[in-house]
Parts: C-alpha cells; sequence; structure tokens
C-alpha cells in the first residue's frame, strides 16, 4: 500500500479515508515506512513522532477535508505544545527545547485532520535559501543528492519531492516557499500577507516580511489547505481582505483574457541563468496558448535606481533581515538563561545579529518606509491594468550543497551567496503581494526549474485559477524524482 499511495496527494489520501478503502491508521503507518525508506538519503525528517501520530490516528479526528492524511511541520514557525523546537539551533537543541504552546496555524492544520508525524529540517533560524544546519546536517535534493533542496523550508520540499507526504509545512521570509518548491519540483503559494495568522506567539514579524503555509504536489491541495487555514485571530495587529468565494472554486474557472506581465531581469543584480529565463518564456508561451495576453511589461520599471532617489531594495531589506536574527537571539538567551555568545550560533547568524545591534531603530523605521514606498509604485503597475506577472521563481539552477560557506574571513559572503536564489522572491515579502512557484520546466539533466505568478495585494484567487489552467495543460504529477519512496 505504501508505494501505491506515495503518488497521491493529499486531496486523494483525504477521498481514501471518506470512502473507507483505507483508514487514517494505515495512512499515517505508510507514511512512516516511507521516511524510514529514504530520509537517510535526503535528510528531510529530523524529529519523528511516530507514537503521538499512530494514537491521533485512531482517536476521533476532526471531519476536516484531509481528514487522515499525514502531514510533516516545518522546525521553525507553526508548532504544537510539547513537541521540539529547535529551529535549526544546536543551542536549542542542546537544550532539549520543546513548543510553550500550540500556535493557531498548528490547530487549524490538526482541525484539518492532517495527522503530524515528524518535523522537517530547517537553516537556522530560517536565514539562508539552502537547508545546512549545523545542528542537523544538510538536507539533500530528492533530484540530485548533490544540491540543495532550498530553503529555509528545504527538509519539507524534500520530503514531499520524495514521496515521504503529499504536503507539508513552510513558511516564507524571502523565498522560503518558492525557492524549496523550485528546487524540489513542487508547487509553493506564498499567501498574502496576513493572509494567515502567525499568533499567539507572533504578531508582525519582521514587520511583516513572513508568512506560512505550505509545500505540495498539486494546485488542488494548496487550495484546500489554503480554504482550511486562511483568516485572523484575536490580537492579531492587522488583517488581510477576506477572498470573494472559497479558493477551490478557482480550480474549475476556465477564464481567460488575462494580462501578465513578464520579468527576467531581477530587482537586485544577479546572472540569471539561461535555463531559469527559457522556464519563463516556455511558461509565457503556454499562458497565451490558454488565451491570456502576455504584455511584456515589468513593474521594476515604476521602481528608480538606488542612486536616482535612494531606493536600496538589498540594504533596506538586509536591515529589517538583521533586527529580526538580533530580536530572536535575545529571546533565545531568555530561553536558555543566559545570553548567547559568537560560540552558541552559527558565524552568518552571529553576524546578522551584530549588523541588527548597529542599525538603530530610526534606520530601521526609515528603511520599512522604503518598502512601503515600493510597494506603493508595484501596485500602481497592477492599477494600471495588469492582472499578473510572470518571472522564474529563481535566478538560478539549485545550487551545489556547501555553496553558502559562512566559515570564511566574512561570514557575509554566504549571505550576498544568497542574491540568485532569492533575487525574484524577496521582493515579494517586501511588498506582501501573494505569489506561487509552479514545477513547469527542467533542465536537461532533469533538475527542477520553478516559475513564478505574481499577484496584487490579496489576489490568491487569480493565482490559483492560473495555476489550475497551468497544471492541466502541462501536468507534473508523473514525474519523480531519483531518491523516492515508492
Amino acid at each position: 500500500m505504501s508505494d501505491d499511495l506515495s503518488t497521491r496527494d493529499a486531496t486523494a489520501m483525504a477521498e481514501l479515508v471518506a470512502s473507507g478503502d483505507a483508514s487514517p491508521l494505515e495512512l499515517v503507518d505508510a507514511a512512516i515506512e516511507r521516511v524510514e525508506a529514504v530520509n537517510g538519503e535526503v535528510n528531510a525528517v529530523i524529529h519523528s513522532l511516530y507514537d503521538e501520530a499512530r494514537a491521533k490516528a485512531q482517536a476521533d479526528l476532526p471531519d476536516g477535508p484531509f481528514k487522515g492524511v499525514p502531514f510533516l511541520l516545518k522546525d521553525l514557525g507553526a508548532a504544537e505544545a510539547g513537541q521540539p523546537l529547535h529551529m535549526g539551533m544546536q543551542a536549542l537543541k542542546d537544550a532539549g527545547f520543546r513548543a510553550p504552546m500550540t500556535t493557531y496555524l498548528a490547530q487549524r492544520f490538526n482541525d484539518a485532520g492532517l495527522i503530524t508525524i515528524g518535523k522537517t529540517n530547517t537553516p537556522e533560524l530560517g536565514i539562508l535559501p539552502t537547508t545546512e544546519p549545523r545542528a542537523y546536517g544538510p538536507t539533500r535534493n530528492p533530484w540530485d543528492t548533490s544540491r540543495s533542496a532550498g530553503g529555509s523550508s528545504g527538509g519539507s520540499g524534500a520530503a514531499v519531492a520524495a514521496g515521504m507526504v503529499p504536503m507539508a509545512h513552510a513558511n516564507d521570509g524571502g523565498g522560503s516557499i518558492r525557492i524549496p518548491a523550485s528546487n524540489n519540483g513542487l508547487v509553493g503559494l506564498k499567501p498574502t500577507r496576513q493572509r494567515i495568522t502567525e499568533g499567539p506567539m507572533i504578531g508582525d514579524n519582521l514587520s511583516g516580511l513572513t508568512c506560512e503555509l505550505v509545500v505540495s504536489r498539486s494546485v488542488r491541495d494548496t487550495a484546500r489547505i489554503l480554504d482550511a487555514v486562511h483568516g485572523g485571530a484575536p490580537g492579531d495587529p492587522y488583517a488581510c481582505p477576506d477572498p470573494l468565494r472559497p479558493y477551490v472554486e478557482e480550480l474549475t474557472d476556465e477564464s481567460k483574457g488575462l494580462r501578465i506581465g513578464q520579468m527576467t531581469a531581477p530587482a537586485v543584480p544577479a546572472d540569471v541563468d539561461p535555463e531559469c529565463v527559457a522556464a519563463v518564456e516556455s511558461a509565457a508561451k503556454l499562458l497565451e496558448s490558454l488565451g491570456h495576453e502576455l504584455t511584456g511589461s515589468s513593474p521594476m520599471d515604476a521602481i528608480p535606481d538606488a542612486g536616482e532617489a535612494g531606493v536600496d531594495i538589498q540594504d533596506s531589506f538586509l536591515t529589517r533581515w538583521a533586527a529580526g536574527q538580533t530580536a530572536v537571539l535575545d529571546q533565545v538567551s531568555m530561553i536558555a538563561g543566559r545570553q548567547l555568545t559568537a560560540d552558541d550560533v552559527e558565524p552568518l547568524t552571529w553576524t546578522l545579529a551584530e549588523i541588527g545591534r548597529e542599525r538603530d531603530s530610526g534606520r530601521y523605521l526609515r528603511d520599512v518606509a522604503v518598502h512601503q514606498g515600493i510597494s506603493r509604485m508595484i501596485a500602481g503597475w497592477y492599477e494600471a491594468g495588469h492582472d499578473l506577472l510572470l518571472t522564474p521563481t529563481m535566478a538560478e539552477v539549485a545550487p551545489k550543497l556547501g555553496s553558502f560557506d559562512d566559515s570564511g574571513p566574512d561570514p557575509m559572503e554566504a549571505f550576498h551567496r544568497a542574491f540568485p536564489s532569492g533575487a525574484f522572491t524577496a521582493l515579494l515579502n517586501v511588498t506582501g503581494q501573494p505569489a506561487i512557484s509552479l514545477p513547469l520546466h527542467w533542465t536537461p539533466e532533469g533538475v527542477p526549474v520553478g516559475v513564478q505568478l505574481v499577484a496584487p495585494f490579496g489576489r490568491e484567487d487569480l493565482l490559483i485559477r492560473v495555476a489550475a489552467q497551468l497544471e492541466q495543460a502541462a501536468p507534473w504529477a508523473d514525474r519523480r524524482a531519483g531518491v523516492y519512496a515508492g
């Protein structure tokens, strides 16, 4: 049964439970078998929760859309009380730290009927677009184990691509849902800022850079889980507008005539791999064949260069990113009962935290204001007559493991090395817009290359509608990674 189940998405697994053709315990046992079969090759799952999962599978489960479906939580962000929460940090691993409470999103995953069987690997504090923490070792890409699975949700991406589970939790502060989706041949939707609550422990993380959802095999799974978990919660600092209708209704909407811009030059200096450009060009032709209009226009035309108006996307992003690491290290120091030192964390983590301490609160507010200005400029491009934007997900094909080494004299070299991975994704964390990565291209060597669609603020409906059209026109469900539990 395990081999047969590995080919099914989460919706199909839930249908087996609903029809009585499989029990939740059978699904969980089969998923555990698959994890045990291939995790040694990819190192995606770092905490097993098998006994807890089996007990839940035999108890009364919520009658949600994914009742009885096995699932994995990333070891960063959404968490269940009492489960390990180490965030890629050796200090938390050594302390045996466990989540003090269940987050609202984790509870919504439970209410949807999902059964968490383990937790997935992540880089330290989710900083880099590769998953190679010193605490748990590298996660390897199932399509090519010499390559990165991406980050920071690389463990989740590798687990789904290797057939362990059909869908896994992921979050995104600069591309951490979409980059693993691209590297692993998956669907990865970054929702609109505050579409999904991050409470109760987080309200406005890094002034709104981060958001949470999943990586999955199918657009329909992404639509259904978004329907199940979206919405605010008491105490959230602000809210996203409600969708116009359930997202699953977009799956069968065949409307045409959307105006779609196209961008293959990123907002930050980075060379773009020809395979990434080819992925966009192929997707553009496919979209035209589906009845949409490709204009060739880009919202980057609306953003002045740094030299003209002081708009420096890279440096202003660094201000917010570094401040986040400073704040987290202070929080972990409180958990540890002592002040953390450079010896407790990886060199890049410490360097970023030091930058966060050096840049004062005035500079932080100034750089947030710069980002808000960029958001208005890009919103104006959509208001002027565009529905979507098409870009590569990344400026590079999945890089080799070891490419982000921070052990040299300047740990920031690893941060700068990350630019090609996040060149097209991080800007959308700045603006808060929704964006989706789709597996529409593979290199001649068989490595996945994602394409990204970007919608106006609050318009995930457009992304799901067009993504479903593309999935039907150029299906990817039958593709299998080289390391696959099936």
